[in-house]
């Protein structure tokens, strides 16, 4: 009853509530008051008014970590101010007393003014424990400021929250301080005629008592306060907003991967480079910028000039200005990210897009979308982009393209972009150079005398960031954490699943149960040492590859300098097969014909080439390596090389752990990805066997893992009653070991648990059930009040998890239709969620009495509540 009450949200929304009404009705109360002739502080009522805002505020603040790292600092002080607000009201009520007796008050009067001897006592008692309160308030707004510098905070409840403490801290502070001064001035006053008090002293003290009143006025008026408070905001913003000036040394600023200031105006930028043609990209995993790099870059072989732009690092608005450019076009490169929602970098631009209703009349557009069909939102985020920019007035002069990752994403990518160039030169009457030969974007400089402290040896971001790490750890700048743990989960068979865990204690991090962290892993040392003697390089060179456009915010394709060995090891992808503008770039530097006819036909779209390109890249899974080996004539240069292919990726795995469980711990659970390809040769996840080979301690050295977390919408019910059912076979099973852990927690607390049902599988029961003893321990607990496993390969027919679900039909739609339950599924997205959702149609349609089109509305619009929820990869 007692962690109820302390941690309890809905008990938290009570008392926030219970704070705006009483705030609330002592302003009304106090007007009323003034208006009869009381004589109350003006700041008070302010003061009043600020804080039923805070505590509205603080009653639509959305339930997460950063609401939970502040909830018991606001608690502590509410029930703080609680106790001296009744210590004031004792002084207070006791004073008035006094006065009222002896007629120097009247029934309307509620604060105290003027000064008795007789009141020293009390105010000095009670004036500590004021100055206290106020310094918290100051306290508080100073947390609250910090907590919105975090890359994660995205409520403004944050700082509406801190500017109100601060506020308050300014009136309360420069008031009390200005009441005690004119209360000691009237205590000095008061002594000399303390020995000597007659009846005609107080009849002549309260015929003067409205004089005396006129010099207890406040020492700063209500908008003397304003302005303080204002005026200090502005200062302490801008003190924590701005970077600390560090000593860094010269090479440190000369080295830095992009410029630290940036020109926010595209526009701009276009005008003063020549450029007519922008194209903006949203990538999460690089592929979007990749297309928006080459379509960039193909300009130039049409009497154009373009550039590629991040959505994020630009004033999108300003796209309504694009007309200002003659034969100017905007190319839309979109990816959609998980349930239909644009990439990170793109969310800006989609809020902006979804707002505003400014016309973009005379603007030429062109959308080509990344997506994947296995997704229920397939590009769904491309097509928005395209319709959206037609309703603003724009001229589409190219036919949205569509791009399937499950398919051949390449191949519907290079006849989109075969059949739009032909199409702009029409629309702006040009014509193509002809040029086909390669255009570098990069050229090499080599550093034969340079100190290596100056080098790049895997940093993301920042040079020697791995040596001295700062918080906060995003994408650009990731925690090193160490392992602890990393064991096998199977007993047998001849695949390799993995259970590890990483410390990430002092880092700062936080997670909720269902994000994912992301890992940059390094190749395979074995390649990387393969690609430098085919290519006859010594590896450990110091180079820069540096942008040719010197107005490009993009300088390196990588951190430079930096050394080959380097290059491919962290930050180059060597293992997936090349696409098509790296054949064909590479084909002139072979030097048998036919090597370079059939490398230059592999990167069009002639039915011919797609065919080759299928079969020997594709299929045959052949990466640069493998394409070397087999092509001997094929000898390019290395930087060219480096130029050309894509930078190494995050790896994205479902946390397999809760932070209320394990606050400096993170858990994964992963396979080992081995196959033989076609050619014969072995094939490794890059990924998957760096993660493998890291071990917890080697001499005396703990390996590290260069993580950081990304935030999902992966959630559990705000409501632990509600019951859910959690669908992960394989690996799948991952984020629902950190919700089944979780729910165990809140059981343990006392909170009302709802049912808990788990849908798992694996091959057989002998080798690849995963977490087995965990899971039968929690259904014991009565943690997990339904454990349905699928073993797949353990009988001759085979069984999976949308069986088990049929078999279950009738307590899942008591869940879902009765009791509210919230569906959460993990894993393949090809075929398993696909044949889940069917599963879930089935008994909607049987049990609901519905027909499978209402039963499909029926499940669609729990997708829209957010009662059913997908973590799935293909």
């Amino acid at each position: 009853m007692c962690y109820c009450f302390v941690s309890y949200r809905f008990v938290d929304a009570i008392l926030n509530f219970l704070l705006v009404w009483y705030y609330c009705t002592l302003t009304v109360r106090e007007s009323i008051l003034i208006s009869n002739g009381s004589r109350i502080k003006g700041w008070w009522v302010f003061h009043h008014y600020v804080s039923a805002f805070l505590s509205g505020v603080m009653l639509t603040w959305p339930d997460g970590y950063l609401y939970q790292n502040f909830r018991n600092q606001f608690l502590a002080y509410s029930l703080y101010q609680s106790i001296v607000h009744c210590m004031q009201y004792y002084y207070q009520s006791g004073c008035l007393y006094r006065l009222r007796t002896l007629g120097e008050r009247h029934n309307m009067d509620l604060t105290v003014e003027g000064f008795q001897s007789w009141m020293w006592q009390g105010l000095t008692f009670l004036l500590p424990f004021l100055f206290f309160g106020h310094f918290w308030q100051l306290y508080n707004g100073l947390s609250l400021f910090r907590m919105a510098r975090l890359p994660d905070c995205q409520e403004w409840q944050v700082s509406m929250c801190g500017i109100s403490f601060l506020i308050l801290f300014m009136g309360n502070f420069l008031t009390t301080v200005a009441v005690v001064r004119t209360k000691l001035k009237s205590k000095d006053q008061a002594k000399p005629k303390a020995l000597c008090v007659t009846m005609a002293d107080v009849e002549a003290e309260s015929s003067t008592q409205p004089e005396a009143m006129e010099e207890e006025n406040p020492l700063f008026s209500n908008l003397d306060l304003f302005l303080f408070t204002l005026i200090a905001g502005l200062i302490i913003y801008w003190f924590m907003s701005r970077k600390k000036a560090e000593p860094i040394p010269e090479f440190k600023k000369l080295n830095q991967p992009a410029p630290s200031t940036q020109e926010t105006s595209f526009i701009e930028k276009m005008k003063k480079t020549g450029r007519n043609i922008v194209v903006f990209y949203g990538s999460q995993t690089g592929t979007g910028e990749e297309f928006a790099n080459r379509l960039s870059k193909d300009a130039q072989r049409y009497g154009m000039k373009g550039m590629a732009a991040d959505p994020e690092e630009y004033d999108m608005s300003e796209l309504s200005r694009l007309a200002e450019i003659g034969n100017s076009l905007a190319i839309f490169c979109m990816a959609t990210y998980g349930e239909g929602d644009p990439t990170d970098n793109a969310q800006d631009f989609y809020d902006w897009l979804q707002e505003t209703d400014g016309q973009l009349n005379g603007v030429n557009y062109t959308v080509f979308a990344l997506g994947n069909k296995t997704y229920e939102h397939y590009n769904a985020m491309g097509a928005y982009v395209d319709k959206r920019l037609e309703e603003l007035g724009a001229k589409r002069v190219f036919d949205l393209g569509m791009g399937d990752d499950d398919g051949n994403l390449e191949e519907d990518f290079v006849t989109w972009r075969e059949q739009f160039w032909p199409a702009m030169c029409e629309h702006f009457g040009v014509e193509a150079s002809g040029e086909d030969s390669s255009v570098r974007q990069y050229e090499l400089k080599e550093h034969n005398d340079i100190n290596m402290n100056k080098v790049y040896t895997g940093e993301l971001g920042r040079l020697k960031s791995f040596e001295t790490q700062k918080p906060p750890f995003d994408a650009k700048n990731p925690f090193l954490a160490p392992v602890t743990v990393n064991r096998k989960l199977n007993k047998a068979g001849d695949r390799h699943l993995m259970h590890l865990e990483v410390d990430i204690t002092g880092s700062k991090i936080r997670y909720e149960s269902g994000d994912h962290v992301a890992v940059y892993p390094t190749n395979d040392t074995v390649i990387v040492n393969k690609l430098g003697q085919i290519l006859g390089v010594d590896l450990d060179s110091v180079i820069s590859l540096n942008n040719l456009d010197e107005e490009s915010n993009k300088k390196h394709p990588f951190p430079c300098p930096t050394t080959y060995r380097t290059a491919l090891t962290h930050y180059l992808d060597i293992i997936h097969p090349p696409r098509t503008n790296v054949l064909y770039e590479l084909a002139q530097y072979a030097t048998d014909p036919k090597d370079q006819e059939n490398m230059r036909k592999m990167a069009s779209s002639a039915p011919e080439g797609k065919a080759l390109y299928q079969s020997f890249v594709l299929e045959d899974n052949r990466n640069i390596l493998a394409i070397l080996e087999d092509l001997p004539s094929l000898r390019p240069p290395i930087d060219h090389l480096c130029e050309l292919m894509p930078r190494l990726q995050a790896r994205y795995y479902s946390i397999a752990s809760s932070s209320k469980v394990h606050p400096n711990s993170i858990h994964i659970c992963a396979v080992v990805v081995e196959y033989t390809t076609k050619t014969g040769r072995l094939t490794k996840g890059v990924a998957t066997t760096w993660l493998k080979n890291k071990l917890v301690a080697d001499n005396g050295h703990k390996s590290t893992v260069p993580m950081y977390i990304r935030k999902s919408q992966f959630r559990l019910p705000f409501k632990a009653s509600n019951p859910v059912i959690m669908v992960g076979p394989g690996t799948g099973i991952a984020p629902f070991m950190g919700f089944i852990q979780e729910r165990g927690w809140l059981k343990e607390q006392g909170k009302e648990v709802g049912e808990t049902a788990l849908y798992c599988g694996c091959r057989h029961k002998e080798e690849d059930y995963l977490y087995q003893e965990e899971l039968e321990e929690a259904e014991k607990a009565g943690v997990i009040t339904k454990l349905n496993v699928a073993f797949s390969r353990d009988q001759e027919q085979k069984v999976y998890v949308q069986h088990l679900l049929r078999t279950n039909k009738e307590d899942l739609w008591r869940q879902i239709h009765t009791d509210n339950a919230h569906i959460y599924i993990c894993g393949d997205a090809r075929n398993m969620a696909r044949d889940v959702q069917t599963a879930f149609y089935e008994i909607a349609e049987e049990l609901g009495g519905m027909t499978r089109t209402q039963a499909t509305d029926y499940i669609k619009k729990l997708m829209t509540k957010g009662r059913y929820s997908q973590d799935v990869w293909s």
